[in-house]
């Protein structure tokens, strides 16, 4: 949220110290409120509960990199360096016990925990319906969003996650559901609720920019029924209608597009657009604060002038995937030679550390001017002034497209505005595989979820039997040098009765009395 981080500091103390037993709800047990006689009575507090929802989506634990170890298990990138939690995932022989991943589950039952306080208590305070409808539509944006994320990523036909809410969330256990789809049930029922109760983000200004509106709700109900439609194919239907109404909600989404392809969709991935009608929703980001993402990414010390991290690479088989000419190639991945400006100055790129010969550019713009314009001077928190897109247009678009495909529509329209942007041929007739092609370029290197796709499809079996390649350069400092392709990650074994889902934290385990997803 675009507000200062001593507003943030000052809200997660404030409710620290209201509720310090809830900030300790790894163990899905409640054991306090934020029912202060002090609190709950003003403006003020109605919205530094909600300042609160906020706090965990720059976590470096969530959406800096946690979620996108699990991402990176896809065929479109590599770790990049020698990490064995990290590998573990990959080769889906992991415990739950990783430190890089046995986190997000538990932080996710923390947001939830304060959605369900403000849906409790500020329905009956005493403040202007406006701000009190836009409190209650941010938690239950915030719920569903939350759960969105875990649901989709540890619970099954077999079993659903926990559902707290607020009938129940003072209860000391709480079990699986019989199945994710009353996961998804909930889901649906919250973003509907959210899209009712939020204003268009256009109603936003300032420090108010970031907070949740209601095409970010309509978005996450698009994808809510596209993943529920695994178990339940009338859910395409209902994908279709939930895409139409971002279109139609009167805020004016569209892609960025000037008729200029070559600059189009590099422009997307910019400081001046982090507000463009193209992000519906991001990770609000600051030189101090926000995701870390892309410092992950930047080559491992930056060339010497950053320390960069050097994790997440992509792949052959990624470059390799998109079209002649499609100027989204440059704009997502960075090869040997390729020009770019950093830190001020003009370079080629080289790589002393890339595995596969590979870096993803999308997030490369704030590294064109000095490290003090855009950039944390903190290499070890290489937060910048970039907001880390979560959901474009463009994904709502496909989105609506392999939902009509799915239906046995044409979804040639929704999909060929995307290959438009990007100064390509339109499809005639698309089929499901053109979709996947589409979203596979369109939305590599971001949080949209190759990994997940796959598995969705029932692609993951084939994708992973198949070995990841790079190229290994003969002088790795040489923009100029030759290389030959090499093998840079073995063929894995992907159970999909097993590695659909992912395992459960055994300390979470534990804690809720609750059984791991069979097989792991």
């Amino acid at each position: 949220m675009k507000r200062t981080y001593a507003t943030l500091l000052f809200t997660s103390l404030l409710l620290s110290a209201a509720t310090s037993c809830q900030d300790e709800f790894t163990d899905l047990t409640p054991q306090g409120t934020i029912t202060d006689a002090n609190f709950w009575q003003t403006d003020a507090d109605a919205v530094a509960a909600s300042n609160a929802l906020y706090t965990y989506m720059s976590n470096d634990d969530m959406f800096g990199r946690g979620f996108f170890w699990l991402i990176n298990a896809s065929d479109d990138m590599v770790t990049g360096r020698v990490r064995a939690t990290a590998a573990n995932v990959r080769n889906f022989t992991a415990t739950g016990n990783e430190g890089d991943t046995n986190k997000m589950y538990g932080y996710s039952y923390r947001v939830i925990r304060r959605c369900n306080e403000i849906l409790k208590n500020v329905p009956g305070m005493s403040i202007s319906e406006s701000l009190k409808n836009r409190v209650l539509g941010e938690a239950y944006f915030m719920r569903a969003f939350t759960y969105f994320h875990i649901a989709t990523r540890y619970g099954d036909q077999r079993a659903g996650v926990p559902i707290v809410t607020v009938d129940n969330m003072d209860q000391n256990e709480f079990p699986r559901p019989a199945s994710v789809v009353e996961n998804y049930q909930l889901m649906e029922q919250d973003f509907k609720k959210a899209a009712e109760l939020l204003p268009l983000v256009t109603a936003y200004s300032g420090a108010d920019l970031g907070r949740a509106h209601k095409d970010a709700a309509l978005a996450y109900l698009t994808k809510t029924y596209a993943f529920w439609a695994q178990y339940d194919k009338s859910k395409w239907a209902e994908a279709e209608k939930a895409a139409d109404a971002v279109a139609s909600s009167g805020s004016g989404r569209a892609l960025l597009s000037t008729g200029q392809p070559q600059q189009d969709f590099h422009s997307v991935f910019t400081i001046p657009n982090n507000w463009s009608s193209e992000y519906i929703w991001s990770v609000v980001s600051g030189k101090q604060d926000g995701s870390i993402l892309p410092g992950v990414l930047l080559e491992n010390k930056g060339w010497g002038q950053y320390n960069g991290w050097g994790y997440f690479q992509p792949t052959l088989e990624l470059y390799q995937e998109f079209e002649a000419g499609d100027p989204r190639l440059k704009a997502t991945i960075l090869t040997f030679g390729d020009e770019f400006t950093y830190l001020g100055a003009t370079k080629r790129y080289s790589s002393t550390n890339s595995l596969t010969g590979f870096q993803f550019s999308k997030y490369m713009q704030p590294y064109e001017t000095p490290v003090t314009t855009h950039l944390n001077a903190n290499g070890d928190k290489p937060t910048t002034d970039l907001n880390v897109p979560l959901m474009r247009y463009a994904e709502v678009l496909l989105l609506k497209a392999e939902a009509q495909i799915m239906q046995g529509k044409s979804g040639d329209v929704a999909l060929n505005a995307v290959r438009r942007r990007a100064g390509l041929t339109p499809k005639t007739g698309a089929t499901l595989a053109d979709l996947k092609h589409e979203r596979r370029v369109e939305l590599a290197g971001e949080f949209a979820d190759r990994h997940a796709d796959l598995v969705r499809w029932g692609d993951a079996q084939t994708a992973y039997a198949k070995p990841q390649h790079g190229r290994q350069y003969a002088d790795q400092s040489n923009p100029n040098s030759t290389y030959k392709v090499v093998e840079v990650w073995p063929a894995r074994t992907f159970n999909p009765a097993v590695h659909h889902v992912w395992p459960i934290p055994p300390t979470d385990l534990a804690n809720s009395k609750i059984a791991q997803n069979q097989g792991w």
